[in-house]
């Protein structure tokens, strides 16, 4: 059998003399692998006699596991120091840098809540709020609606199964009018707000979900008449699709908490584009067989019930009052085709239709996003 101490010692100087991983490596197949020098040797014990197998074993066990460990240990040191290395010459910047571009984009419905805002504000309107969840006599008793009505019904209204601790039925809202009423209660008269937010009904298709948002305006004073209020929504129509030649039609109507009422459609096409068929506003003047009509609004002076409800004496002020849906409006303004995709969370859809978080709309720059 071969000297196993030449053999040991030209291990160990190899092993000792390795710059490099790979070198490592050829030097333990070239010594332990299975046609390696030391196992190649360990199989020879076979065809030796008990007393020649007992000594050549121990020493040859002896070998592959000192030439083994040297193989770890030179591993070892040759990754520490490569570590050490890295760390050495690589820096870590733990701040935030600042990106080329804002991150992230404004959803379509809370830009075009703030190209209300906007344009309401320069009216003179505030901005009034209240829950969203409302109790039975705000929602509808105080609205002039009455026990009979189908709004009230099940069908249509997320009622909360238990009644308060004061015995009210609770539920969702369905429209942002019970914030007029409170409005009316906690500060009077005159008045002149709008009362953006979130309200819920049991609906849900191409044009309608169950959870959607609505804006209401409110104006109380002496003196209010039908006039003012057909001004006040054709000046913020024109001014939301920032143009002067929309089509508008308003319709007598008939609403419980408004007398007389009016709804108002907008004339629209079904456009074809890269993203599909969509809905887009037409300007132009009276009908016109090329569009369609969809009801963006519903209004009218409030009734005499529910001035009286909101503490206030209706021979001495009368006002008037509209809601419209916001989610219409950006599907329609912005040529939107399913007001469902508005709240599915689809990331390439916010991506198509998101706002840049700095065009913020100002009626000098334009309340819609820059071209």
């Amino acid at each position: 059998m071969a000297d196993t101490d030449s053999l040991r010692a030209e291990a160990l100087a190899r092993i000792a003399e390795a710059q490099t991983l790979d070198a490592l490596e050829e030097h333990r197949l070239a010594y332990l692998g299975k046609k390696g020098s030391i196992s190649l040797l360990m199989k020879t014990l076979g065809g030796m006699s008990p007393e020649e197998r007992s000594e050549a074993g121990a020493k040859l066990n002896a070998l592959r596991t000192e030439v083994a460990d040297a193989i770890a240990a030179r591993k070892d040191t040759m990754e520490a120091a490569a570590l050490e290395s890295r760390l050495a010459s690589e820096t870590l910047d733990l701040s935030l840098p600042a990106p080329e571009m804002p991150m992230g984009s404004v959803h379509p419905v809370s830009q075009v809540m703030d190209e209300l805002a906007e344009i309401f504000a320069d009216m003179g309107f505030a901005v009034a709020t209240g829950p969203e969840i409302e109790d039975d006599w705000h929602n509808f008793t105080a609205l002039n609606m009455p026990e009979s009505h189908p709004a009230r019904a099940m069908h249509d209204t997320f009622y909360f199964p238990d009644a308060d601790e004061q015995g009210r039925q609770m539920l969702l809202r369905t429209h942002t009018s019970p914030v007029q009423i409170r409005t009316m209660l906690n500060e009077g008269a005159p008045l002149r707000i709008i009362a953006p937010g979130r309200v819920y009904r049991s609906d849900s298709d191409a044009t309608h979900t169950p959870m959607f948002h609505q804006i209401e305006g409110l104006v109380i004073d002496k003196g209010i008449h039908l006039g003012h209020l057909k001004w006040t929504l054709e000046t913020f129509l024109k001014a939301f699709f920032e143009r002067d030649d929309i089509v508008l039609r308003l319709r007598p109507s008939y609403f419980p908490f408004t007398e007389p009422s009016v709804e108002v459609d907008v004339g629209y096409s079904m456009e074809r584009g890269p993203g599909g068929t969509s809905r887009r506003v037409v300007g132009g003047s009276g009908d016109d067989d090329g569009h369609a009509w969809m009801e963006v609004l519903g209004s009218g002076m409030v009734n005499r019930r529910v001035i009286e409800f909101g503490g206030l004496d209706p021979d001495e002020w009368q006002g008037f009052a509209f809601g419209t849906g916001v989610d219409r409006l950006a599907m329609l303004k912005y040529g939107m085709d399913d007001l469902r995709a508005f709240f599915d969370g689809d990331l390439r859809w916010m991506k198509h239709y998101g706002f840049v978080g700095l065009d913020v709309p100002t009626l000098s720059g334009g309340v819609g996003v820059p071209a």
